[in-house]
């Protein structure tokens, strides 16, 4: 009975083998036909995301001080290493802020933070008061 199940099994696996040999993935392309006109409203909506109110978005804090020319030092280190986010600089007294980026969900500005912590330790993941 032992031998039976054996040969069996071995005959399975044999077939099985000899059947995977013959078989081959299905090549085929794709066309997709796309109306001109959602480019165009791609375009529009870019537009209305940027004019979203910033408070709604995340930003990293690269810089904390009240040293002027220790926050401008920040923001040309950051824009010689990472010319992808936008930095600006901001004075609430007595301190001055370097601030980057403009980030819509937390998991983008997660990503940047990462990189980011390479040059700046410090940084940190916040959203603007309004």
């Amino acid at each position: 009975m032992k031998s039976l199940n054996l040969k069996i099994s071995a005959l399975g696996i044999l077939a099985f083998i000899s059947v995977s040999n013959y078989c081959f993935a299905q090549q085929g392309t794709v066309v997709v036909n796309q109306d001109k006109k959602i480019a165009t409203l791609l375009e529009v909506k870019k537009e209305m995301n940027k004019n979203e109110p910033d408070s709604e978005r995340y930003k990293i804090q690269i810089y904390n001080g009240n040293d002027r020319s220790g926050a401008y030092t920040a923001m040309k280190e950051f824009s010689a290493s990472f010319s992808d986010w936008k930095s600006t600089d901001i004075y609430e007294p007595p301190n001055f802020k370097v601030w980057v980026g403009d980030f819509r969900t937390r998991l983008e500005a997660d990503r940047a933070l990462k990189k980011i912590k390479s040059k700046f330790p410090a940084a940190f993941i916040f959203r603007p008061k309004k």
